[in-house]
Protein backbone atom coordinates (compact mmCIF):
# COMPACT_ATOMS: atom_id res chain seq x y z
CA UNK A 1 0.00 0.00 0.00
CA UNK A 2 1.56 3.27 -0.88
CA UNK A 3 1.78 5.68 2.38
CA UNK A 4 2.51 9.14 2.21
CA UNK A 5 3.95 12.45 4.22
CA UNK A 6 1.88 14.66 6.09
CA UNK A 7 4.46 16.84 7.30
CA UNK A 8 8.30 17.44 5.66
CA UNK A 9 10.30 16.65 8.59
CA UNK A 10 11.00 12.69 8.26
CA UNK A 11 11.37 13.54 4.17
CA UNK A 12 14.66 16.45 5.79
CA UNK A 13 15.85 13.95 8.11
CA UNK A 14 16.26 11.66 5.14
CA UNK A 15 17.50 13.85 2.62
CA UNK A 16 19.93 15.22 5.11
CA UNK A 17 21.28 11.39 5.99
CA UNK A 18 21.66 10.89 2.52
CA UNK A 19 23.44 14.12 1.66
CA UNK A 20 25.65 12.71 4.26
CA UNK A 21 26.57 9.47 2.91
CA UNK A 22 26.76 10.74 -0.11
CA UNK A 23 29.50 12.90 0.54
CA UNK A 24 31.21 10.32 2.80
CA UNK A 25 31.64 8.25 -0.15
CA UNK A 26 32.04 10.79 -2.71
CA UNK A 27 29.45 9.87 -4.99
CA UNK A 28 27.88 11.53 -7.44
CA UNK A 29 24.01 12.22 -8.65
CA UNK A 30 24.71 10.48 -11.79
CA UNK A 31 26.40 7.60 -9.51
CA UNK A 32 23.38 6.92 -7.15
CA UNK A 33 21.16 7.18 -10.53
CA UNK A 34 22.82 4.40 -12.15
CA UNK A 35 21.24 1.05 -12.66
CA UNK A 36 17.83 2.34 -11.03
CA UNK A 37 16.31 2.60 -14.63
CA UNK A 38 14.83 5.83 -13.81
CA UNK A 39 16.60 9.54 -15.13
CA UNK A 40 19.48 11.70 -12.85
CA UNK A 41 16.68 14.39 -12.67
CA UNK A 42 14.25 12.02 -11.05
CA UNK A 43 16.57 10.01 -8.60
CA UNK A 44 18.25 13.11 -7.89
CA UNK A 45 14.71 14.80 -7.12
CA UNK A 46 13.67 11.53 -5.44
CA UNK A 47 16.73 11.39 -3.04
CA UNK A 48 16.02 15.58 -2.28
CA UNK A 49 12.66 14.95 -1.02
CA UNK A 50 10.47 15.73 -3.84
CA UNK A 51 9.33 12.25 -5.69
CA UNK A 52 8.98 8.45 -4.07
CA UNK A 53 11.43 6.06 -5.96
CA UNK A 54 10.49 2.45 -6.96
CA UNK A 55 11.08 -0.38 -4.46
CA UNK A 56 13.52 -1.62 -7.05
CA UNK A 57 15.41 2.07 -7.44
CA UNK A 58 15.06 2.54 -3.34
CA UNK A 59 17.26 -0.79 -2.96
CA UNK A 60 19.46 0.19 -5.92
CA UNK A 61 20.29 3.68 -3.98
CA UNK A 62 20.21 2.49 -0.63
CA UNK A 63 22.70 -0.37 -1.02
CA UNK A 64 25.02 2.40 -2.63
CA UNK A 65 24.66 4.67 -0.04
CA UNK A 66 24.38 1.86 2.81
CA UNK A 67 21.21 3.18 4.36
CA UNK A 68 19.29 0.71 6.65
CA UNK A 69 15.74 -1.01 5.83
CA UNK A 70 13.69 1.76 7.22
CA UNK A 71 15.60 4.57 4.91
CA UNK A 72 14.99 2.24 1.97
CA UNK A 73 11.10 2.03 2.66
CA UNK A 74 11.17 5.37 3.35
CA UNK A 75 12.45 6.77 0.04
CA UNK A 76 9.21 4.89 -1.58
CA UNK A 77 6.63 6.54 0.54
CA UNK A 78 4.95 9.48 -1.30
CA UNK A 79 6.25 13.17 0.01
CA UNK A 80 4.65 16.68 0.44
CA UNK A 81 6.40 18.07 -2.24
CA UNK A 82 7.42 21.51 -2.45
CA UNK A 83 10.66 23.10 -1.27
CA UNK A 84 10.58 26.20 -0.29
CA UNK A 85 7.98 28.28 1.26
CA UNK A 86 8.85 31.57 -0.07
CA UNK A 87 11.29 33.62 -2.42
CA UNK A 88 14.47 31.36 -2.54
CA UNK A 89 17.60 32.94 -1.07
CA UNK A 90 20.04 30.52 -2.57
CA UNK A 91 21.52 32.32 -5.45
CA UNK A 92 21.23 29.30 -8.20
CA UNK A 93 17.84 28.88 -6.99
CA UNK A 94 16.87 32.79 -6.91
CA UNK A 95 18.14 32.38 -10.73
CA UNK A 96 15.37 30.15 -11.69
CA UNK A 97 12.73 32.26 -9.47
CA UNK A 98 14.13 35.24 -11.89
CA UNK A 99 14.37 33.51 -15.13
CA UNK A 100 10.28 32.55 -14.36
CA UNK A 101 9.30 36.10 -12.69
CA UNK A 102 10.61 37.35 -16.26
CA UNK A 103 9.56 34.80 -18.74
CA UNK A 104 6.84 33.01 -17.05
CA UNK A 105 4.27 35.68 -18.27
CA UNK A 106 5.78 34.75 -22.33
CA UNK A 107 5.58 31.37 -21.54
CA UNK A 108 2.17 31.47 -20.50
CA UNK A 109 1.05 33.71 -23.34
CA UNK A 110 3.30 31.27 -25.99
CA UNK A 111 1.55 27.97 -24.55
CA UNK A 112 -1.74 29.48 -24.81
CA UNK A 113 -1.22 30.42 -28.33
CA UNK A 114 0.59 27.64 -28.97
CA UNK A 115 -1.42 25.14 -27.30
CA UNK A 116 -4.83 26.72 -26.32
CA UNK A 117 -6.12 27.56 -22.27
CA UNK A 118 -5.00 24.30 -20.49
CA UNK A 119 -1.61 23.95 -18.28
CA UNK A 120 1.71 22.14 -18.76
CA UNK A 121 1.85 19.29 -16.32
CA UNK A 122 4.65 19.02 -13.96
CA UNK A 123 3.41 15.53 -13.13
CA UNK A 124 3.58 13.79 -16.29
CA UNK A 125 7.14 15.77 -16.83
CA UNK A 126 10.84 15.22 -17.80
CA UNK A 127 13.57 17.25 -17.03
CA UNK A 128 16.88 16.97 -18.50
CA UNK A 129 19.64 19.84 -18.00
CA UNK A 130 23.16 19.23 -20.58
CA UNK A 131 26.45 21.11 -20.25
CA UNK A 132 27.28 22.53 -23.62
CA UNK A 133 30.43 24.86 -24.25
CA UNK A 134 29.62 28.70 -25.22
CA UNK A 135 30.99 29.73 -28.76
CA UNK A 136 31.97 32.79 -26.99
CA UNK A 137 34.07 31.35 -24.05
CA UNK A 138 32.53 29.09 -21.34
CA UNK A 139 29.98 26.83 -20.33
CA UNK A 140 26.02 27.11 -21.08
CA UNK A 141 23.65 25.09 -19.27
CA UNK A 142 20.76 24.09 -21.94
CA UNK A 143 17.45 23.11 -19.51
CA UNK A 144 14.53 21.01 -21.05
CA UNK A 145 11.32 21.29 -19.16
CA UNK A 146 9.24 18.55 -21.25
CA UNK A 147 5.89 18.52 -19.89
CA UNK A 148 2.04 17.18 -21.33
CA UNK A 149 -0.14 19.72 -21.70
CA UNK A 150 -3.47 19.42 -20.11
CA UNK A 151 -6.36 21.40 -21.71
CA UNK A 152 -8.74 22.83 -19.67
CA UNK A 153 -11.96 21.28 -19.73
CA UNK A 154 -15.13 23.30 -18.99
CA UNK A 155 -17.77 21.46 -16.74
Amino acid sequence: MQQSHAYNDQSLALTTSILDAKARKNLSWQDLADGTGLSLAYVTAALLGQHPLPEAAAKVVGDKLELDADSVARLQIIPLRGSLAGVPTDPTIYRFHEMIQIYGTTLKALVHEQFGDGIISAINFKLDMKKVEDPEGGSRAVITLDGKFLPLRPF
